[in-house]
């Protein structure tokens, strides 16, 4: 099974060559990595060809024009240009544990998406890490985020926790199994039967809104959220705005109230 990553990234440069440090790490390396571009400038460009060029040749950068946020648009993009049967998709902010690919592919099952977790970094913690920090994996260790001045709470569970016990953690959470664009995988075929992502959204519940037309097709939810990992590193969100979240919220109630599965405005879209 080929597995094709999949995230977006917008001019943030810093934090696209951190996340592409741990997809470098990572301990099964049969997949491919799909930068979904929404209109960057060249310094993005540049983070890519020195990955490739340091022996990452599985980056591959799929980008349009800026034409303001556009997510789901290069989200779509992404899909139609992945060559896996199955996608993880993830975000340009989220740095993958070493075994973030491999705990997917081992939980991916036919008729299921999977929802993995992830752990909020401050900034100042978020721009600490370096390179030999993602490959000693120091920044998925508590004590050591701890002493960089990150405040520990009940979630750093989801970093201590290591094998059965994340496995009984999944089973034991009350936390509702859906669609996260930080952590979550489906089969391409899954993603294509709903037309991909609803190109009129904006910033705000689009990627939950995926997952809900997922699960009206019939494609079930299975909780992976202590066994497949990433640190969120933190940044600005000039994007999001009550206009936004409500414009949103008014698509999403009408995918439940109608059990929609095909949105109009998606992959078929695309020119």
């Amino acid at each position: 099974m080929k597995i094709s990553v999949i995230f977006t990234t917008y001019n943030s440069p810093k934090w696209l060559e951190k996340v592409l440090w741990g997809f470098a790490n990572q301990t099964d390396s049969n997949f491919e990595v799909i930068v979904a571009d929404d209109g960057s400038g060249p310094e993005t460009s540049a983070v890519m060809d020195a990955a490739r060029a340091q022996g990452q040749e599985n980056v591959r950068h799929v980008w349009h024009e800026d034409r303001g946020f556009q997510k789901c648009q290069i989200l779509n993009r992404a899909i139609v240009a992945a060559t896996g049967d199955y996608l993880i998709l993830t975000d340009g902010d989220c740095v993958p544990r070493k075994d973030f690919v491999s705990q997917h592919r081992a939980n991916a099952r036919p008729g299921f998406f999977l929802s993995g977790g992830y752990f909020k970094l401050a900034l100042p913690v978020s721009q600490a890490i370096t390179h030999e920090d993602v490959i000693a994996q120091r920044c998925f260790d508590p004590a050591w985020l701890k002493a960089q001045g990150m405040p520990m709470s009940f979630k750093s569970l989801k970093l201590r926790a290591q094998g059965s016990a994340s496995k009984i953690l999944n089973r034991l959470t009350p936390t509702k199994a859906t669609w996260n664009g930080h952590n979550a995988s489906c089969w391409k075929t899954d993603a294509l039967l709903v037309n991909g992502f609803d190109e009129r959204l904006r910033y705000g519940g689009l990627d939950r809104e995926f997952g809900e037309r997922l699960v009206n097709a019939g494609i079930k939810t299975k909780q992976i959220r202590y066994s497949a990992i990433t640190v969120h590193l933190d940044h600005p969100r000039s994007y999001a705005s009550p206009e936004g979240w409500a414009h949103n919220q008014g698509i999403r109630d009408g995918v439940r109230r109608h059990k929609i599965v095909v949105t109009p405005a998606g992959i078929d879209q695309l020119t």
